[in-house]
């Protein structure tokens, strides 16, 4: 296997694409190279097989969707709150809205997951071990509500940005930020 992890890197940005452009079954060895611009034959060079591919997307998606250091501590300098919930889930939706082609290719991996139970195995952990970072980091801050409360959210907000990312639509004209706000105030419980 080929050791250069700027090309491997490159080359799993490219299948997030892949993924995104044309969903699970567009990804081919061949269609990454493509997208990569690297020579045919490439990733077969770093990657065993297509679902060696499938189970590091998963991990790169989390590293590219992984705030950068020190935004999450700068807006936790805040007293907790409702309103910093709002920002702190506006925050997030913005995030993933900027990464587009991350998310949908998390669309598709989890889709892919209902078909392959190792990808199932790998997906449930990196979602596991976000969620676990979401409560325990939402308790630590002193947030108002519980546990049950960030998952309610991450609930909401999977759902909103799965509409917003393929029927935008659906909502007709009420924003994504003012969704977000309406989730946070029926969820979260005054402070």
């Amino acid at each position: 296997m080929a050791r250069n992890p700027e090309r491997r890197t490159a080359l799993l940005d490219a299948a997030i694409q892949v993924l995104a452009d044309e969903g699970a079954r567009g990804l081919t060895f061949r269609a990454v190279d493509a997208c990569a611009g690297v020579p045919a034959g490439t990733s077969s060079n770093y990657f065993r097989d297509r679902d060696q591919v499938l189970s590091e997307v998963a991990d790169r998606i989390f590293v590219r969707l992984t705030p950068e250091p020190g935004v999450m501590e700068d807006a936790l300098r805040q007293a907790p709150s409702r309103a910093l919930v709002f920002a702190l889930m506006r925050e997030v939706a913005q995030r993933l809205a900027a990464e587009r082609t991350c998310y949908l290719g998390l669309f598709e991996l989890r889709l892919e997951a209902v078909r392959r139970p190792e990808l199932r195995t790998q997906l449930t952990k990196v979602l596991r071990s976000d969620l676990d970072a979401n409560i325990r980091g939402h308790l630590e801050a002193a947030m108002p509500g519980d546990a049950d409360t960030v998952r309610l959210l991450y609930f909401a907000l999977t759902g909103l940005l799965f509409d917003h990312f393929t029927v935008p639509g659906l909502h007709g004209d009420r924003d994504l930020d003012d969704l977000i706000e309406t989730v946070v105030d029926r969820i979260v419980p005054e402070a």
